[in-house]
Order: C-alpha cells, then structure tokens, then sequence
C-alpha cells in the first residue's frame, strides 16, 4: 500500500527523470526545495520531504503549514479555488486538509524506517466559509507504537470552528525497513 508520505524505491531517480538533459536532476531538486519553502515546511524537516515533495493534492489546495510535529501540526488553506456550486468551502477540502494534517504528524510519530497509512476519517462541518483562509489545528489524542490518533479543529479567520475532524493512522515498517517480511506475510 504505497500513500503519499512512504518513499519508495527509486523516488530521487524519478524525480530526476521528470527533465530533459544534464541538469535536470539539479533543476528537479530545485523544484522540490522550492515546493517545501512555498508549503511552509520547517527546514528541519526538508530533507525528511526532500525526494517526495509535500504531495500534488497539497499544492493544488493551496495548504501551507505553520508548525509541524507530531503532538500538534498547524496549516492553513485558501477558500477560494477550493469550494463547491454554492460558493462556500467544499466539505472534501476540510477533509484534504484534516488528512493533511493527520498523516504529517503521524508520519513523524512513526519516525524513519516507518510511515503512517490513514485507516479511518471523520468530519462533523459546523458552519460554512466563503471567502478568506481557514486553519486547521491538528492535535495528538493517542501517539501509540502501530496506531495515531488526532484531532483536527479547523476554524475561519473569525477564529469560529467549521469543522471538528478526527484521523486514525496505522503505523508500519516501510517496505525495505525491519519487519518487512512479517508484513509482506500479513
């Protein structure tokens, strides 16, 4: 099961891929040290990203992180470019933005040689948003050895909360860490 948080192997090779000719591998590091900035990424945290990027889905919404560990994660996203027919805040996008959130801090919990696949996801929408930002504040509940879970209270610029989300993550060895061939049994 590969989601957008496990490198696989080959990763780097296909990022330099991506170009033509000589310098193509050092423009596609470029880029990816350029999507990490624009995202908000923590330089610490850059080289932990640097071969995948923060994912397709996180920059076409427009999500830009303001702090990122594992007990808490902060990121905010545009209403605009992200709603529905109506014109307010499509409820998917309180839910990109959740899982965001969610994955990131559980995939720092789990820590290098493992990754975190999202198990379940759940989104109570209290109001609707029309314009602005809004930010998603992303809260550890249960920082466990194979299973995270957070809360996610994502609020409008007024500070009242629009939705109340909860994420459950699996933690597992990474296909080429230890313990992979008990999971490639399992």
């Amino acid at each position: 099961m590969q989601d957008n948080f496990t490198a696989m192997d080959g990763a780097p090779a296909a990022r330099e891929d991506a170009g033509a000719g000589a310098g193509a591998g050092a423009a596609a590091e470029r880029d990816a040290a350029a999507e990490l900035e624009a995202a908000g990424i923590p330089e610490r945290l850059r080289p932990w990203l640097a071969a995948r990027g923060v994912g397709a889905l996180v920059v076409k919404m427009g999500i830009v992180f303001e702090e990122l560990t594992a007990e808490r994660a902060v990121a905010t996203m545009p209403v605009e470019g992200n709603t529905q027919i109506a014109g307010i805040l499509h409820g998917g996008a309180h839910a990109v933005l959740a899982e965001t959130l969610g994955s990131f801090a559980a995939s720092l919990h789990a820590g290098a040689g493992r990754h975190a696949v999202g198990v379940d996801l759940n989104a109570t929408h209290h109001r609707a948003a029309v314009s602005g930002r809004v930010r998603g504040t992303c809260t550890a509940l249960h920082l466990g050895r194979t299973l995270t879970t957070h809360e996610i209270v994502i609020t409008g610029e007024d500070g009242r909360r629009l939705c109340t989300a909860r994420i459950t993550n699996l933690l597992r060895d990474d296909p080429t860490g230890p313990g992979a061939e008990a999971q490639a049994r399992a």
